[in-house]
């Protein structure tokens, strides 16, 4: 591994990323297959917080609890699953897939690429330069030719909770990485990662309540997707109390050891707990990040135009690509923003014209328009594109089509008792699907075939020649444009 050296003197390369997570390490990998040379600093783990406390470790928590509730609808297979999970194996898959948190694969896979590390706290230094203190308190000094990506993903953002600094409260961090399942755990949030670690960790045997300031669950997907969530929670024994605050934080640490936190609620109620997570959103990475070398505001979301470049620095030098530019916080899109700027950063170091036209190869228009989102609970809900409260809120007209899933062939060989449904937005001006949403048993996988048809802009009419096979849930599409037909009389 090629590593700059400390001291005085400045290190060049053509590209400088700062943030060595999913992202940073695609636009590294891009710009050097091009032939640019680049060098990655990183502060933490090699493979960023998808890797270790976000979509790895959450989602080998929870593949058993999915696993075995498909299991339990299936005729043969109910006797089989019917008992607890077994906890120490599924903590110990979680372990794997979190490879142990140690980084050396990706310290090995960056070598490979002919990218350089460096290890420390990166901060920008003025204009193309960025100053890294290490963990053994060096200096290392670098420069670049080309641009510097900051990549440096978000953090959980918290509340104002009285007492909260003093309860040792779980983030997505702890969620995903915690050693023992707690007796009981409050869960503070509607969004995606409460719903998640909500199933998750009451399927692993933890009593857990959920406590929602909104009157439902994932408010920005359909108001279907909360309802049949909120559903498969309750079923599994979950307590949500909806339009509940909390107010005031305390643990009970007795004689040192870690004691039960108590929860008062903005009804009045008292809630004890032996741990609370707070899932209440996520905020840009950008606090101690020197940015205001560079004129820009220490913590703020570095807003970028549809290349990746940073609207508010002159001179096109400094890109930001992922959670950090707040566009769209999913590590599947993040990678993507990485492949658009790293082809973007190539170009226009070899002087070459940037297509940034939408959906042209330097553009990234999915951010807007086709961004794909899977919720993987009891139900899964699958979405990409608009939905109709965004479709109200910016004064698009789309024709609405839904379809209970139950009906579809695929579904009955599915599982028992299957419950879900479908939802397609048609531009009826274009005659293209812009919106799709799914809520059921297995619809995770149906959401490519979505994004294939929102980002494509495929016609409609063209889509009755997509033929689904039988028996599959993807014979749900048949049934949408066929409603669609029905429906608006096409």
């Amino acid at each position: 591994m090629n590593e700059a050296t400390t001291g005085d003197r400045v290190r060049e390369y053509d590209v400088v990323v700062v943030g060595g997570g999913p992202v940073g390490e695609n636009v590294a990998e891009r710009v050097r297959s091009a032939g640019l040379t680049a060098v990655i600093v990183e502060r933490e783990l090699l493979g960023g917080e998808c890797s270790y406390w976000a979509c790895e470790p959450s989602k080998a928590l929870l593949r058993p609890v999915v696993a075995r509730a498909d299991a339990l609808r299936v005729p043969g297979l109910r006797r089989a699953v019917a008992g607890p999970l077994d906890v120490d194996a599924v903590l110990a898959h979680r372990d794997a897939m979190a490879f142990h948190w140690k980084d050396d694969g990706q310290a090995d896979w960056l070598d490979s690429v002919s990218v350089d590390l460096v290890r420390g706290h990166g901060r920008l230094d003025g204009p193309r330069r960025v100053t890294v203190t290490t963990p053994e308190g060096d200096t290392v000094r670098l420069a670049a030719r080309h641009a510097v990506v900051l990549g440096t993903g978000s953090v959980p953002s918290l509340p104002p909770v009285p007492g909260l600094d003093r309860v040792r409260p779980w983030t997505s961090r702890e969620a995903t990485s915690a050693r023992r399942v707690p007796g009981s755990l409050a869960v503070v949030g509607g969004g995606v990662v409460a719903v998640e670690m909500a199933t998750a960790w009451q399927a692993l045997g933890a009593e857990v309540t959920l406590l929602v300031v909104e009157d439902h669950l994932l408010g920005r997907m359909e108001p279907f997707v909360g309802e049949m969530v909120e559903g498969g929670l309750r079923e599994a024994g979950v307590d949500i109390r909806f339009g509940t605050a909390v107010e005031s934080l305390r643990r009970d640490d007795g004689t040192g050891s870690q004691g039960p936190v108590r929860i008062t609620l903005s009804t009045g109620e008292e809630l004890t707990a032996d741990e609370i997570l707070f899932a209440t959103g996520r905020t840009s990475r950008t606090r101690d990040l020197g940015l205001d070398t560079v004129g820009l505001v220490p913590g703020d979301r570095l807003a970028v135009d549809d290349t990746y470049r940073v609207t508010a620095v002159p001179d096109g030098w400094l890109y930001a690509v992922g959670d950090v530019n707040g566009r769209a916080l999913l590590t599947h899109q993040g990678k993507y923003q990485a492949r658009i700027a790293g082809a973007v950063i190539v170009a226009r170091a070899g002087g070459r014209p940037v297509d940034d036209a939408p959906w042209g190869a330097h553009a990234g228009t999915a951010d807007t328009a086709a961004v794909p989102q899977v919720v993987f609970g009891v139900p899964e809900v699958a979405s990409v594109g608009l939905t109709t409260a965004e479709a109200e809120r910016t004064g698009r007209r789309v024709d609405v089509v839904d379809h209970d899933m139950t009906g579809v062939a695929g579904a009955h060989q599915y599982g028992e008792d299957y419950r879900g449904r479908a939802r397609m937005l048609v531009d009826p001006a274009r005659g293209t699907v812009v919106g799709v949403t799914f809520a059921g048993p297995g619809v995770a996988e149906l959401v490519h075939s979505a994004t294939f048809a929102v980002a494509g802009e495929i016609p409609v009419e063209r889509l009755w020649h997509a033929v689904p096979a039988f028996p599959t849930l993807g014979e749900v599409w048949l049934r949408l444009l066929e409603n669609w037909r029905h429906l608006f009389d096409r």
